[in-house]
């Protein structure tokens, strides 16, 4: 009988556990390292006096990457989790009073987008095509197989499709030509912060994000996004997967330049044949590999190349009234989103008017909080550690957010306070060994990585690979849970190379 192959992933993320599980359903013995107490990494929980908060990912996008994780170890995902349907997906509130819901009945969201642009009919289906179009390429590739560059993605399209992505635009160049209207510009932009990027920078291709939610729409885990971590860890359990909490890693363990396995703090060595590391790229080679001038040099060029997206001040606030304004997704405009990108983006400060979004998931869950109550997850997105340009005093920029909710509407939000928790991208950074406190990993920028994430195969040691928000295809629940995925693709693909040669080699 073969004995089986070992693998270790170093942290239990979505990506970590995602890769953990393919792994597993491949025959690899598999070990689950996480220096936290839960699993979960960013996915996470937290609560008090009755009020139940998830402290990161609060919206859930393309279901179907979950459906195929569970489907691909023989799990049938309703078995594990409640995911519904919201309805509406967001609601946004502009400075003027504006408000606009966004709703997957495109006759109805026509009739919203009426409050802000005479017949917007035909704008809006034109874009809604061209970010399908956008969605359907990366379907064939991005979100098929582990790219690298432009090199693996010229191998998966013709050059009419890769002109078909728009190249040569951002973000915001494509929503300004297809509506030319301040309110829907801001509105589409603001899709691109699913993956932390800034519109006048980010390739694109990223409208299909568009599309994503509006053609596929939003969702929510019943009890919690953590649910789904729970589901997967549940599904661990099932596949004989080791998965140890409160171990943190000293470092991997090189031999004769692959990865051979890993130290944990307290001393143990346990041998692997395949290493993943699901902290990101960058903080791995900063602090889990020998630091050889090789190392160094990897890392200086990474870092050059893959800034960290946006960072941000979450406070989780439970309040002893409801706020019948809000809907359970919501966005609070900023009244100058270009001065706002380029606040946090390029001068490194938090923005003097931020977005705000708030998720109240008690409005779809009543369990989420003492009846009469809500939830308030409270996020406002401000730059990473790495490009601050001086310690923020994250009181005081308290302070700027809950003046700006009270100023649009939430009135007597700051009396009504009866728990409240802080993250910031100290905490961030602390808790998950997020490059700069980084919520989303790395930022798609035209200019400086073409929109391309840190390849999921190590350039420096064999048999070493990367998952999470860092690498391809990105940030968010269901990229990075798509990222562990495409990491064991490229893993069994190798190994199968790997024996073929070694078959024809005899």
């Amino acid at each position: 009988m073969a004995v089986k192959e070992k693998a270790v992933v170093i942290g239990g993320g979505l990506g970590g556990l995602s890769a953990a599980m393919r792994l597993a359903g491949d025959g690899f013995d598999v070990t689950v390292l996480e220096k936290n107490e839960r699993i979960g990494g960013k996915l996470n929980q937290r609560g008090g006096k009755g009020f139940t908060f998830d402290t990161g990912p609060s919206i859930l996008t393309m279901p179907w990457v979950l459906e195929q994780l569970f489907d691909s170890v023989h799990r049938n995902i309703d078995d594990y989790m409640d995911i519904v349907r919201i309805e509406p997906q967001w609601k946004t509130f502009f400075e003027d009073g504006t408000t606009l819901n966004v709703l997957s009945d495109f006759p109805d969201m026509l009739e919203e987008m009426k409050k802000v642009k005479p017949d917007p009919g035909h704008s809006f289906m034109k874009f809604l095509s061209y970010s399908q179009d956008m969605y359907e390429l990366c379907r064939k590739s991005f979100y098929s197989t582990s790219i690298a560059g432009l090199k693996d993605l010229r191998q998966q399209h013709t050059l009419k499709e890769l002109m078909s992505m728009d190249p040569f635009h951002t973000v915001a160049d494509s929503t300004k030509k297809h509506f030319d209207n301040k309110y829907l510009e801001q509105l589409f932009n603001f899709f691109v912060m699913y993956v932390g990027s800034n519109p006048y920078q980010a390739p694109a291709i990223l409208n299909q994000l568009v599309y994503v939610q509006l053609g596929l729409g939003i969702h929510y885990v019943k009890g919690g996004m953590y649910n789904i971590a729970l589901g997967m860890k549940q599904v661990l359990d099932e596949l004989r997967v080791d998965v140890r909490t409160e171990t943190p890693v000293s470092h991997i363990h090189i031999e004769d330049g692959k990865a051979a396995g890993v130290v944990t703090a307290s001393g143990e060595h346990i041998q692997a044949d395949v290493v993943v590391s699901n902290l990101e790229a960058i903080p791995c080679h900063e602090t889990l590999l020998p630091q050889t001038s090789k190392v160094k040099k990897e890392t200086k060029s990474l870092s050059k190349t893959y800034q960290p997206t946006v960072s941000g001040l979450v406070l989780l606030l439970g309040t002893d009234r409801t706020f019948p304004q809000m809907e359970h997704h919501n966005f609070f405009f900023s009244e100058d989103p270009e001065k706002e990108f380029k606040q946090i983006f390029e001068k490194g400060v938090p923005a003097d008017d931020p977005t705000i979004y708030i998720g109240v998931s008690s409005k779809t869950d009543a369990g989420q909080a003492p009846e009469g109550k809500e939830n308030l997850f409270v996020l406002t997105h401000v730059p990473p550690k790495t490009a601050m340009k001086k310690k923020a005093d994250w009181d005081a920029y308290r302070d700027v957010v809950l003046d700006k909710l009270e100023r649009m509407g939430l009135e007597g939000l700051r009396d009504s306070i009866e728990y409240e928790y802080e993250f910031n991208p100290d905490t961030l950074e602390e808790l998950y060994g997020a490059n700069g406190g980084s919520i989303y990993g790395i930022a798609a920028d035209k200019q400086t990585n073409g929109g391309f994430k840190i390849p999921a195969k190590s350039q420096l040691f064999e048999n070493l690979y990367f998952s999470g928000g860092s690498t391809h295809p990105g940030g968010g629940v269901p990229m990075v849970t798509l990222s562990g995925q495409l990491t064991a693709d490229l893993i069994k693909e190798d190994r199968t190379s790997s024996s073929k040669r070694a078959q024809k080699g005899s």
